[in-house]
């Protein structure tokens, strides 16, 4: 291809390659008409929802470190930049695909519940459902050990260089951008609820900062600068773990030190499945994960590609799919050190063959649960950010750091800058299910990074959003591998999510064509119709290698972000004079 860059033909190529791999895609199925292009480089790229926080990562890229050590600045970056969703208090998983090995890594750091608390302990206080806020529905924040494994076994760099990006924008401050601000609006009333809270998010203690007002946080500044120096014991242990049990002491809540400091986060093999071709993979219980493969199982039996993007019987394969796979997992998944989770089951083939028979082309199902878990609520816990990263090397960091909902619980530990999430409000408190709450045990949750392969096409995504994410997932996977879409194109295309676990309401994004919705209507699905680009249907960001050594990225048009390229080293090395 003379005349070409060889940017433009690795991206030519790929699409190309991922049309002619999406099974009978028909001739001339419309494309969603996309806002933004797929960013490509022969270098890294950071994709995350806050362009500064990706511009983070980009920096500790361009300054030698790898994915593993760009994830880490940015996700530090992005906790302080967008507390709506994320931040020191929460929890976090990550899918690391490693380039000279080819091996997918997970790794689970989702906290623990704190020692005494049990469903006894709430019945004894008048508490008979799981609470969403308070000190009852923390456990333990999981993300900064989660970092101190990532960079243990992959990074390069250390924490002071890290979180180097972080700690200035703490203390000098940044332009909160606008979804973000909106988002931290709608949280005014929360936060006037406990000082602590108060102090740390609301301008002067009373509103929140607006769209394009620099927000400082030096409290969060002092937190970062411990971890800098003693890494993970400058969080689980001295000043801030001391915090975190004195705000559990104040509510009456029942954390210990040694809740802090015994915690660990677990490498784990993800849980995968094939979808014409490809290999899909998520992270297995505790999370929701399975439920994202068991759609693709379902869909896989029907031929979405040739019933075509958009159309009425593909919309209704994947609505009616969700409900049986989140029926499953509702039921069975747990903490899987505390019971027999049956992955392998619910991913066998010939089991979703059978199940996939109870769809009805002609109508929707209201009623495909085996009984909703008491204490299991139907929140969508928007609240989450999602980032990618891949590095020249090829390497692929698939990220998601979490709050649960509405920045968290409402409680900030004193002086630490940081919102203690809420992923206990996601326990069950119904006797002897798989997520009953339990002493040291985590609970279920929401929170997946993605990452899908075919050959040379190594692709790591996610789309945030509580339970929207399995079902966007299995969305976006649908929208590469069966209409052979651009990650920019799969990102951007309008989504359905049903956030509910009985019943046929779905929310079905403006984007999604007025007659498809009709025809889905008269099949007895109640739609909402939504607004094209808010947050209901999750804000998703993906990165890619392609052939050539071309890599990719996308960062959709619902929220704030950017993928942003890294730069090369030109600037570096003087050249010699002639």
């Amino acid at each position: 291809m003379r005349g070409v860059s060889s940017a433009v033909a690795g991206l030519v190529a790929v699409v190309v390659g991922l049309t002619v791999v999406a099974t009978g895609q028909q001739a001339g199925a419309p494309a969603p008409v996309v806002g933004r292009s797929v960013v490509a480089t022969t270098l890294g790229i950071v994709a995350a929802s806050q362009p500064l926080a990706a511009r983070a990562g980009v920096q500790i890229l361009e300054r030698g470190g790898n994915a593993i050590d760009a994830a880490i600045a940015a996700n530090a970056a992005i906790g302080l930049m967008e507390p709506t969703g994320n931040g020191l208090g929460g929890d976090l998983f990550i899918l690391y695909y490693e380039a000279k090995t080819g091996t997918v890594h997970g790794l689970n750091a989702s906290g623990w519940a704190p020692t005494g608390l049990t469903p006894e302990f709430l019945a004894a206080k008048g508490i008979t459902a799981m609470p969403q806020r308070g000190i009852y529905s923390v456990t333990v924040p999981g993300v900064v050990a989660g970092w101190d494994a990532m960079r243990t076994k992959f990074g390069t760099k250390g924490f002071g260089e890290l979180l180097a990006p972080a700690i200035h924008y703490a203390e000098h401050g940044f332009p909160v951008h606008e979804v973000v601000a909106a988002s931290w609006g709608r949280a005014v009333k929360m936060h006037s609820e406990h000082p602590n809270s108060a102090k740390t998010y609301l301008i002067d203690g009373t509103r929140a900062p607006r769209a394009g007002e620099v927000f400082r946080n030096p409290d969060l500044a002092g937190s970062l600068r411990r971890i800098a120096a003693k890494g993970r014991d400058g969080f689980y242990t001295g000043p801030t773990a001391e915090a975190i049990v004195a705000i559990s002491k104040e509510q009456g809540g029942t954390f210990t030190l040694a809740d802090l400091a015994e915690y660990q986060a677990e490498w784990v093999t993800p849980v995968k499945t094939g979808y014409r071709g490809w290999n899909v993979y998520e992270i297995g219980p505790n999370t929701q994960g399975v439920a994202a493969l068991m759609m693709l199982n379902l869909m896989e039996r029907y031929p979405l590609g040739q019933l075509g993007f958009h159309s009425p019987d593909a919309m209704h394969v994947m609505i009616e799919a969700k409900k049986l796979a989140y029926a499953d997992m509702l039921k069975y998944v747990g903490d899987p050190r505390f019971s027999t989770i049956p992955t392998a089951a619910m991913l066998d083939k010939a089991r979703a063959a059978d199940r996939a028979r109870l769809i009805d082309m002609t109508k929707a199902s209201c009623d495909v649960q085996p009984g909703r878990l008491e204490g299991v609520t139907n929140s969508q816990g928007n609240d989450t950010i999602y980032m990618s990263v891949v590095d020249k090397d090829g390497n692929i960091v698939s990220l998601i750091q979490s709050n649960y909902s509405g920045f968290g619980s409402g409680m900030v530990p004193p002086g630490t800058g940081f919102m203690l999430q809420n992923r206990g409000g996601l326990f069950s408190l119904e006797k002897h299910q798989p997520n009953t709450l339990a002493p040291r045990k985590r609970p279920l949750h929401t929170i997946i990074p993605a990452f899908m392969e075919k050959g040379d096409t190594k692709i790591g995504f996610g789309i945030m959003g509580g339970w929207n994410q399995g079902q966007a997932h299995a969305q976006f996977v649908s929208n590469i591998v069966d209409h052979g879409f651009t990650i920019q194109q799969a990102l951007e295309a309008g989504r359905f999510t049903k956030g509910t676990f009985e019943g046929c309401d779905v929310d079905m994004e403006a984007l999604v064509p007025e007659s498809t919705r009709t025809t889905l209507s008269a099949r007895g699905h109640k739609l909402d119709v939504i607004p094209p680009r808010t947050g209901t249907f999750g804000y998703g960001q993906a990165v890619m290698n392609g052939p050539g050594g071309v890599h990719f990225g996308a960062s959709e048009p619902r929220h704030d972000g950017a993928a942003i390229p890294q730069a090369p080293a030109v600037f570096d090395t003087p050249k010699p004079m002639r």
